[in-house]
Order: C-alpha cells, then sequence, then structure tokens
C-alpha cells in the first residue's frame, strides 16, 4: 500500500504485520532519485500495478505550487525484494534503466507529467497502461519540453518487462486547463465489424471517451480533430484544433440565458460574471479576466472512471456538467493577505513563474452552479456501435439545500460504479449521501441506502463463506465536493 508521506508498505494481508523482508524492514521510500523532496509534495494517490512479479507505482504532484516540483517517473520493483528494476520518466522517455536509488548524482526530470489515477494492465500483451496527467503549472505550457508535450493528458503503454513507451495517445494537445488523464482504462475485449478487437475504455474529463485498440493505441471508435479558440497571454500559445472522440458526453455551450440561482439576485449575479468573464466554448485558454471552462477540471468524469460488462459489450458512466472559472493573477497584483496552496481550489502560487492560477467552480454567492441544473447524470452506452441508450438526471439535492428535500435534480459527485454479473450496478458518489442499485439495461434505480458520511469511493462485492453475494462501500467524504466526512465501512447483504 502507498502511503500519503510517499512509501510503499509491504503487509501481510493474514496478520497486518510489515513483511521485513520487502525493501527496507518492508518499507520502501518512493522519493529517492527525486529531483527536490518537497514534504508534502509527492505521494501516491491510487493503488499501485502488481503483475509479473512486478509491483509499479505511479504518483501525483501538488498542482501548482512551484513550476520546480518532483518527477511524475513510473517505477516497476521487485514485488517481493523491493529492488527497482525500470523507471520511465516521462521528461526523458527513452532511458528507463534502473537508477541507483543510492546515488545523489542520478536524478529523475523535474516535473515531469505524472499519474495519479489508476493503472491497468495486459499481462498476455505483456503492457500496463498509465492515464497520463500535465506537467506543473497546469495553465503555463512555456516550461513544457517535447517529451512533456507528447505524453502529457495522454494514455501510455509501457513494456512491462523493461518499461520502455510502446504507444501513446493523447486526448488533449498543449493542455491548458488541467485536464489529466482522471481515470483507470478499462479494459475489454469488443465485437467489431472487423473482429474482436482487444481494446480500452478510456474516460476523460472533457467529456470525451475514447475507445482504443490496446495493443497499438489505434481509435476504435472514430476520433477527429476540431477547431478550438486562440488568443493566449503573451508568450503561450494554443493548439488550433483538440481530438474529440465520436463517444463523448460533452454538453452544449454556455450562454447568459442558462445562467441560474437559488434567487433572482443569485441569477442576476451569475449573468453578470458570465458576461464578465472569457467564454468562447470548450478549450478558451486561461487569462487575465478570467476563463470558464466548461466541463470544468473537475470533469465530465474523474477518478471513479467507468464500469464496463464484456459480456454485454456495454458501458455505465456517470457525465457531470459543471463549470469552472480559471484566471491568471499577475504575482504583483497579488495581496499580503491572499491564502494561497492550500490545495487545487483557490490561488495557488506557481512559484518561479510571473503568474498564479485562481481556479474554482462556477458558483453563485449562495454556493450552487450558476449554471442551470441537471449538473449530474448517470448513462448506459453500447460499446459496439457508441450509441448512448439513456441518460439520466442522477441523485437529489437532499444534502445541498437547507430543507432535506430529495428532489432528484441531477447533481455532482465524484466515484465509480461497479457492474454485477446480473446486470445491476451499484455507485454512491453524489453528493447526496446514498448509495443505489441501477438496472444496467434502462437506468432505474432499483434500490437506496442512506450512507452515515459522503459516499465518494468505488463499491466493491465479493462473495461471503456462506456463498452469499455482498457490496461494500467505504463511507468517508470528500473534502474537495463538501461531502459529510467519516470513517465508515459498509456493508449490504444481496437477497436471493
Amino acid at each position: 500500500m502507498p502511503t500519503a508521506t510517499a512509501k510503499l508498505i509491504a503487509l501481510d494481508p493474514q496478520t497486518g504485520e510489515v513483511c521485513k523482508d520487502f525493501a527496507n524492514n518492508g518499507e520502501l521510500d518512493l522519493t529517492h532519485n527525486m529531483p527536490f523532496k518537497q514534504h508534502g509534495y509527492y505521494y501516491s494517490t491510487s493503488p499501485p500495478v502488481i503483475a509479473d512479479g512486478k509491483i509499479v507505482v505511479a504518483g501525483a504532484v501538488n498542482d501548482n505550487y512551484d513550476i520546480n516540483s518532483p518527477s511524475g517517473v513510473i517505477r516497476a520493483y521487485d514485488v517481493r525484494t523491493g529492488q527497482l528494476l525500470w523507471n520511465w520518466d516521462s521528461g526523458n522517455p527513452d532511458d528507463t534503466a534502473p537508477f541507483d536509488p543510492n546515488n545523489p548524482d542520478q536524478k529523475y526530470t523535474a516535473s515531469s507529467p505524472n499519474s495519479w489515477s489508476v493503472g491497468s494492465v495486459d499481462e498476455k500483451l505483456g503492457l500496463v497502461y498509465f492515464p497520463m496527467g500535465n506537467r506543473t503549472p497546469d495553465q503555463l505550457g512555456q516550461y513544457r519540453n517535447e517529451h512533456e508535450e507528447k505524453y502529457a493528458t495522454s494514455v501510455v503503454a509501457l513494456d512491462l518487462n523493461n518499461g520502455q513507451a510502446k504507444w501513446v495517445h493523447q486526448f488533449i494537445h498543449h493542455d491548458l486547463w488541467d485536464m489529466d488523464s482522471p481515470a483507470q482504462p478499462s479494459l475489454m475485449d469488443i465485437n467489431t465489424a472487423a473482429g474482436v478487437v482487444p481494446s480500452m475504455v478510456v474516460p476523460t474529463k472533457q467529456g470525451d471517451i475514447f475507445v482504443l485498440d490496446r495493443r497499438t493505441g489505434e481509435a476504435v471508435l472514430p476520433v477527429r480533430e476540431v477547431q478550438a479558440p486562440q488568443g493566449t497571454i503573451e508568450g503561450e500559445h494554443s493548439a488550433p484544433t483538440q481530438p474529440e472522440s465520436a463517444l463523448n458526453f460533452k454538453p452544449d455551450p454556455l450562454t447568459e440565458g442558462k445562467m441560474w440561482g437559488g434567487t433572482p439576485f443569485d441569477q442576476l449575479w451569475c449573468r453578470i460574471q458570465f458576461k464578465s468573464l472569457r467564454y468562447e466554448g470548450q478549450y478558451t485558454p486561461p487569462s487575465l479576466q478570467g476563463t470558464i471552462v466548461y466541463p470544468g477540471n473537475f470533469g465530465a468524469f474523474n477518478w471513479g472512471g467507468v464500469a464496463v460488462d464484456p459480456k454485454r459489450q456495454v458501458m455505465f458512466g456517470m457525465p457531470l456538467q459543471l463549470a469552472f472559472v480559471s484566471q491568471l493573477v499577475p504575482k504583483e497584483e497579488l495581496g499580503k493577505d491572499v491564502q494561497m496552496n492550500v490545495g487545487e481550489q483557490g490561488v495557488n502560487s506557481n512559484e518561479g513563474a510571473p503568474y498564479a492560477v485562481n481556479m474554482h467552480p462556477f458558483l453563485s454567492p449562495l454556493g450552487v452552479p450558476c449554471q442551470q441544473p441537471p449538473w449530474g447524470f448517470v448513462a448506459g452506452v453500447d460499446l459496439r456501435t457508441g450509441q448512448t441508450a439513456w441518460k439520466h438526471k442522477n441523485g437529489t439535492i437532499r444534502d445541498l439545500s437547507p430543507l432535506p428535500l430529495p428532489i432528484t435534480m441531477g447533481v455532482p459527485g465524484i466515484g465509480g460504479p461497479m457492474i454485477t454479473g446480473s446486470g445491476v450496478v451499484f455507485m454512491g458518489a453524489a453528493v447526496d449521501d446514498y448509495l443505489r442499485a441501477y438496472d444496467l439495461t434502462t437506468g432505474k434505480v432499483l434500490w437506496n441506502a442512506r450512507l452515515p458520511a459522503g459516499g465518494q469511493a468505488t463499491p466493491m462485492t465479493y462473495l461471503n463463506s456462506k456463498n452469499e453475494q455482498m457490496v461494500v462501500l467505504v463511507a468517508g467524504g470528500h473534502g474537495s465536493v463538501g461531502t459529510k466526512l467519516g470513517d465508515y465501512v459498509m456493508a449490504y447483504k444481496l437477497a436471493q
């Protein structure tokens, strides 16, 4: 298990005791060979991938704190001993020979694009797949080299044996919006007109779902390039076109008429803000006046990803429609009392750069989204055709309003779904505190249970000692979406 202190610890699952024969008395320090060792700047936010006797570990860095941050290197260790076997650094991608952890002169590339989400593996092909993020600062691209541009905001396939990159498929060119690839690639074989294709399904923050041949990275469902807005700050540039998948959940562009509020004054404030901010559709570049990013960097999809059913050849997902505001702030304009670097939202200093960035959801003074609801959905897709079979509003405002009204308005969420063999989907995720069961075929809610805290986790299932099926969810809440925090593990037994 990885920790928030950048350690990798081996535990005996039967006893919980540390496995002393792994690494240094059971603990491996993941900061070795890092160019910088700022406390709290590097840590693993996802479980590692274990395959072929190797444990492959990626990590996250704090966005927009400093232009010089720890590396986004991905490393493979011997799963039994902790010996480093290879390291792939997107800032120096061709040299994967393992560094000497005790050699202070060997350093990984500073601030190279990282992978903070969950990886996947195909042991038969000998490939491990990682969704890639961006180089920090997210909104300032002038610090990136050609390697970082190639691998940023993409999915990359690495050779499990030696760490060499076999292919990369990029989802945004010159990403200026913090659209890190946020979710685990879901692997399945898809029946196409040309036969069965070993595929992967990769959801993105910008609303595209890319269906790729996992052998080559080539698109199974069509991808085209579309024109993108231009006009950046001096010394920056924006890519003239951006990829768009035939399968996507991109919302219609925002308009002043779509501004919304809990009261008429609330709505008026949102309209005034909409007129004062820059917005020319998706991929409007960051600006000094402030730019509306829609879908925002919270995503249409985030780390919870999607669930796929390889037998039915379908997908279940939770697309969101939530706008953010991204504003570049000249350092000389920052007041002394401005609180910075307290998380991904708010003002982050970008130490070493001439601009800080202020990024936050586009909310009214009452704290509700400025665009009209619904803001969150569930959807089912036939992956053989790329057609959306159904799409429904998801979640109620029970925990968003002063009165506990269970009105289904379609609310944001973060977390993932799980499909069972019978075609029932379990998911918490939404900002109302419920675990729900859905019919995979129709999207209808079959059952729900009230949780004692936010259910921003992905459920799991197993058979107990009596061969009864169990569903388990961690209800821990989530600071980014403001749900109730807790430390609960909830288990439910399915009826026969």
